[in-house]
């Protein structure tokens, strides 16, 4: 069980480059897919999904070329988009039903898989409500169960825990970890939270590339000793944003806390603190953003 990504490129029409050269090499387990909006996440999820096809490079599931032969994949595949629709008129349990029919599975076996799948997502109690009268949260479970109606070998979820409360998100969570020992996962996402909690292995990525992979341990270990944390006045947080990268300001009576990435302590009083993969995820991210910017700066001083 095995899916290899080789520098994979995509170019929209009128020359919008959203992906450029991605590789990617994945077995069981859960790969946290990290970057912001834009990033090309979605773009790339499309292609592995086969809906799109890559401009340039190869997608293989277990070695067979899945834009060439896309049908072995499909069979094994469950697939939540970002942008997930519903029949209003059909119930969740009757959605549900006429999906099950287009994978495939028998009517027997996906009665079954349906009270399963329900149970699974906490929608028990409202399977036989109009999807029309879901809120947006209800919504996107019903779109989670059925990117696993058919048992799916490789599942894709793309900001799967959008429209979720925090009870909802930290189940589906748990559920995602469970699933993985034996499929493998791709959760994509901007959430670092998401990420952080469910991931063994994590891919960041931005402008259309992947700029780092590693262990969670891995990408920690990159800013150990370059976050600091120190108090300033309300009144100078604009300024201090200025001046530093600052990954989190949290408001106390005493003024605002703030956590900064840097080599040196910015403050007189500044104390380094243990990163966490927010940190991580701002300092790589940071990276490709200040590059382009110099480049952007170069290209308007040449003569």
């Amino acid at each position: 069980m095995e899916l290899d990504i080789s520098e994979v490129s995509k170019v929209y029409r009128g020359g919008k480059r959203a992906l450029g050269g991605v590789t990617l090499r994945l077995g069981p387990g859960v790969l946290g897919l990290l970057g912001p909006n834009g990033a090309g996440k979605s773009s790339l999820m499309r292609i592995i999904a086969t809906i799109t096809r890559p401009s340039d490079g190869t997608v293989r599931w277990d070695g067979e070329d899945v834009v060439a032969r896309p049908d072995r994949l499909r069979r094994v595949l469950g697939y939540l988009p970002q942008e997930f629709g519903v029949y209003p008129n059909l119930t969740a349990a009757e959605f549900l039903s006429y999906l099950a029919a287009v994978k495939g599975l028998s009517a027997q076996s996906a009665r079954a898989r349906i009270d399963e799948l329900l149970e699974l997502v906490n929608l028990t109690d409202v399977g036989k409500r109009p999807l029309g009268k879901f809120s947006g949260g209800m919504r996107q479970r019903v779109g989670i169960a059925q990117a696993l109606l058919n048992d799916p070998e490789l599942l894709i979820v793309d900001e799967p825990t959008a429209g979720l409360d925090p009870e909802e998100r930290v189940r589906f969570r748990n559920l995602l970890g469970d699933l993985a020992a034996h499929r493998v996962v791709i959760l994509s996402t901007h959430i670092v939270s998401d990420v952080e909690a469910t991931a063994d292995d994590i891919a960041i990525m931005a402008q259309g590339r992947l700029l780092r992979r590693g262990t969670p341990e891995h990408l920690l270990g990159m800013v150990d000793g370059y976050v600091w944390e120190t108090m300033i006045p309300s009144a100078e947080l604009i300024e201090f944003r200025e001046r530093h990268v600052v990954s989190r300001a949290v408001r106390t009576p005493d003024g605002i806390r703030v956590r900064v990435l840097a080599p040196e302590p910015p403050t007189i009083d500044a104390v380094n603190v243990p990163p966490d993969l927010e940190d991580a995820y701002l300092n790589v991210v940071r990276g490709v953003n200040q590059a382009t910017a110099a480049r952007a700066e170069f290209t308007r001083e040449a003569p």
